[in-house]
């Protein structure tokens, strides 16, 4: 069974197709990249797979634990990293041992100031969008859902993501990556492209 099998997912905003019989399977040991230009709907896409937002139309199946990081961080300003890692450690059924030895394992892995103390308010885009990442990977998620994670981070880091990749391809994980970095596509098993579709509403139609 996939980790990951969606198939036929259609979403509208208002009079606007952004999705329309998409469909995505993923097996596990496999990193799919997930291209197409603005507009596409493929942050939309991996926000249905998340299950943050609800298909008009479609079936989605999923085989494990979800992990997501979306391409905005979901950070709260006056937390710190520890802060975050317990309470989304808690959401995902982590007492708060565990939340920071394995919190702070990945941000060590990452490159983070372990012991930074700061209020996320304070710290650069980089080291906030390593955090958004590690939060994703927090519950040891079978299905990796990644929405441009390497945002602001430096060409070290960016690189060592892509080392990611190949290691949670060997642990049997199942990776989607949206992307717009061309250089990297031959990193990833299959690349699928979102067609561009014209922005035509209902209300529009029939003028």
């Amino acid at each position: 069974m996939p980790l990951l099998n969606a198939t036929g997912i259609s979403k509208r905003f208002g009079g606007t197709r952004i999705l329309d019989g998409v469909d995505l399977t993923v097996e596990g040991g496999e990193v799919v990249a997930l291209t197409g230009e603005n507009g596409a709907g493929k942050t939309t896409l991996l926000r249905i797979c998340a299950g943050l937002v609800r298909a008009d139309a479609g079936r989605i199946t999923v085989g494990g634990r979800i992990g997501y990081c979306p391409q905005v961080p979901g950070l709260f300003d006056l937390l710190t990293a520890d802060d975050h890692l317990v309470m989304f450690g808690r959401g995902a059924g982590l007492g708060r041992a565990e939340s920071l030895e394995r919190g702070r394992a990945l941000l060590s892995e990452f490159d983070y100031p372990v012991h930074e103390r700061s209020v996320t308010r304070d710290l650069s885009g980089g080291t906030r969008q390593k955090l958004n990442l590690i939060l994703g990977l927090l519950s040891d998620p079978a299905l990796l859902l990644l929405d441009e994670p390497y945002q602001g981070f430096d060409r070290g880091t960016y690189v060592n993501f892509w080392d990611h990749c190949d290691r949670w391809r060997e642990e049997g994980r199942a990776v989607v990556v949206v992307t717009h970095m061309l250089a990297e596509l031959e990193r990833a098993d299959r690349v699928i492209e979102l067609p561009a579709h014209d922005a035509t509403t209902d209300a529009g139609k029939g003028r």
